[in-house]
């Protein structure tokens, strides 16, 4: 006869940044979720993004306004690792981008049965891919002004997750299904493509050159025409020299 083995039960982790509201919210998951095994608080969005790759939770329960990078920065670079609840203060266009179903929110302060409905729509949904909050990202950023350009980047190096800040990245560069990003001393890839890229950097920051690349204008040394009479690139860092295609010329040739 075969023994069933019992499955274990899903796994959490807390962002929050204030230390009353996450112990609040794991006493009351405790109450509601007695299987949710919370593994870890998270007090920052780097200390968020370090302990996902450590720990690789099921779900995030991730307060929007957490020191850098935010709540919103994290759930982007977290793509479909877990699944995500938010967890904010009232915010009229917050509520509104969250309201397509996809993700689920927790509104401060915690009422236990809002929290309650929110644990039986997990329960529903767990064992199911987590949800692509891209669209839902770019709306909510939309209502809330002002562009917020990537700050952090993540990478996935073997099972490990790597966080690299985008002003450490010397230029990104498309190789057949995935991008380069090239620091000073090392490179790793990323499946985002350059549109993408193009997108979400700070177009001050990082200029494309290239349709398959874009590099940090903090590290350009010099520009100078080739045998060809073409501009490439020479940088601070690196020996590579980055070819400038004739439809990004415009910028150099008025410096």
């Amino acid at each position: 006869m075969r023994q069933s083995v019992d499955k274990p039960g899903p796994s959490a982790l807390i962002v929050e940044d204030e230390p009353a509201l996450a112990d609040e919210l794991h006493e009351l998951l405790a109450t509601l979720w007695p299987e949710l095994q919370i593994i870890g608080h998270a007090h920052d969005g780097v200390d968020a993004l370090r302990q996902v790759a450590r720990v690789a939770p099921d779900i995030v329960f991730l307060d929007i306004q957490i020191p850098d990078p935010n709540g919103l920065d994290v759930a982007r670079m977290l793509r479909d690792r877990c699944h995500i609840v938010f967890v904010t203060a009232y915010d009229v266009h917050a509520l509104e981008a969250f309201d397509s179903g996809a993700v689920d929110y927790i509104l401060k302060p915690i009422h236990p049965e809002r929290m309650a409905l929110t644990v039986r729509r997990l329960r529903q949904r767990v064992d199911a891919a987590p949800a692509d909050l891209s669209a839902m990202l770019d709306k909510l950023q939309a209502r809330r002004g002002a562009p917020s350009y990537m700050r952090w980047i993540t990478a996935s190096v073997g099972s490990a997750l790597r966080l690299i800040m985008i002003d450490d990245v010397l230029f990104f560069q498309s190789e057949q299904k995935y991008t380069r990003v090239v620091l000073a001393d090392s490179e790793v890839l990323i499946k985002k493509t350059i549109k993408e890229l193009v997108a979400e950097l700070d177009p001050e920051q990082f200029w494309q050159t290239h349709r398959s690349t874009i590099v940090n204008a903090a590290e350009i040394a010099s520009i100078e025409p080739n045998m060809a009479g073409q501009l490439s690139l020479k940088l601070r860092s690196r020996r590579e020299q980055l070819p400038v295609a004739e439809s990004f010329v415009r910028r150099f040739r008025q410096m």
